[in-house]
């Protein structure tokens, strides 16, 4: 059963909007046409009326109800590839580069929810802790690469003693205090993106799934089709990302779309709230198939574990995930859970976005591999710059070679199902 359009969750739940935007009929003309209503389609159509363009958003559901909509919520400066690495790939200016984008990109997101007055539970503070003692040096060689060689001091080692106090568990090890990075409602911020993009001038669409489009053709408009309408544009984005489906073979193969899974327990007491997480950080850990978790607004713990690379979910989302959480937690054995749910997300073989322009009319933002809610923002701006004549940072992040899956979309889900289940093997017994 839906609440108000959305898969049941406590974001949806707790969303501060329950308003409903037109689906589309009929034919319009935009100069851009956006396909996507998650945070790179708002971030995109936002700035883009921003800067005087028409821009008309599509999207086949509801604002924000993929992985927008359902995610852990974490803004964290950073890359899934580390530095030293992308210098080897892409060499050491425009990896300098690349890093400084990471905190524009958290950036971007405190400033957009600033200016626009964006209730989201917005909170300081995010630690990436060690599973295991041996994940610990790892993570403080991390740390010391991050202030001594990039200069930066947003970032602490905090060691055993200090994690197991924050957080009320001896089954945690040292690990990394980023004091610039934030944690968020996603849901809401998506609603008070599109909120904001709406003042600004965008056409936003419901329930309007793209089934086609044509782009590239010199001298015409790209044409994008749905059931019940036409849009004629200059340019189009595709910021489909986990749902691009086979709407795009030409980039499908650059992503793989994967199940997450969170639960919501209920309120909590703030005596527990302070004991599990004194700080009331959101925090990540090593494992290869991670845990996450974070204090809701109301003081419900908000638990995301498991993984699941097929089309269906578990049949019992909450007592999927609640056993990842009793792993760490075994005191929370009787606090009752009120929501579990889940999400698709879409990762890279290489784990860094991707970003492309497909012909002269059609760009594409995608692969975020679980840095979501910042680098999606921000390749939703990112985009738009590049349509308004400042392709630079967009390049700088496109040139990142992005392999295709082995195999493409036929063959990739072997592949990934037999490389995950070995790291998940070496997460629980090695």
């Amino acid at each position: 059963m839906s609440l108000n359009g959305y898969e049941p969750s406590y974001y949806a739940a707790s969303a501060n909007s329950k308003r409903d935007y037109p689906s589309l009929l009929g034919e319009q003309q935009a100069d851009v046409c956006i396909i996507g209503a998650g945070f790179t389609g708002l971030s995109a159509a936002l700035h883009l009326a921003q800067k005087g363009y028409s821009v008309i958003l599509l999207e086949g559901e509801k604002v924000g109800w993929g992985a927008s909509g359902r995610n852990g919520g974490q803004v964290c400066p950073g890359h899934n590839m580390g530095h030293e690495t992308l210098i080897r790939k892409v060499g050491k200016t425009a990896a300098d580069n690349l890093w400084q984008m990471s905190l524009d990109s958290v950036q971007l997101v405190k400033d957009l929810i600033a200016e626009h007055q964006i209730q989201c539970d917005l909170k300081q503070g995010i630690m990436h802790i060690a599973a295991k003692p041996d994940h610990v040096d790892e993570i403080k060689e991390a740390v010391e690469y991050k202030q001594q060689v990039l200069g930066y001091d947003g970032i602490e080692f905090v060691p055993d003693q200090e994690v197991q106090a924050v957080l009320g568990t001896d089954r945690y090890y040292g690990g990394e205090y980023w004091s610039d990075a934030v944690h968020l409602h996603p849901l809401n911020y998506a609603l008070g993106l599109a909120d904001a993009a709406e003042k600004a001038g965008v056409r936003l669409f419901e329930n309007s799934r793209v089934s086609d489009y044509t782009t590239g053709i010199s001298g015409k408009d790209a044409e994008v089709r749905t059931t019940g309408g036409l849009v004629k544009a200059k340019y189009v984005m595709l910021a489909c990302n986990g749902y691009l489906g086979k709407l795009e073979p030409r980039v499908a193969g650059k992503i793989m779309p994967i199940n997450n899974f969170i639960l919501a327990t209920e309120p909590l007491s703030e005596e527990v709230c302070r004991r599990i997480n004194r700080d009331d950080v959101a925090v990540a850990d090593s494992r290869f198939v991670i845990n996450y978790f974070k204090l809701s607004g109301d003081n419900r713990l908000l638990w995301g574990g498991g993984e699941t690379y097929t089309s269906k979910f578990p049949a019992d989302i909450p007592s999927f995930v609640r056993k990842y959480m009793l792993e760490f937690y075994p005191e929370l054995k009787d606090v009752r859970i009120d929501y579990g749910w889940g999400g698709t997300l879409a990762i890279t073989l290489n784990r860094m976005p991707h970003f492309d322009r497909i012909d002269n009319q059609l760009f594409v933002a995608q692969g975020y591999s679980g840095h979501g809610v910042a680098l999606a923002t921000l390749g939703g701006k990112l985009m738009a710059d590049a349509i308004s004549g400042s392709a630079e940072k967009f390049d700088t992040f496109a040139a990142v070679p992005t392999p295709t899956f082995p195999g493409g979309t036929l063959l990739r889900w072997p592949g990934l199902v037999a490389g995950m289940l070995y790291y998940s093997m070496r997460d629980r017994f090695f």
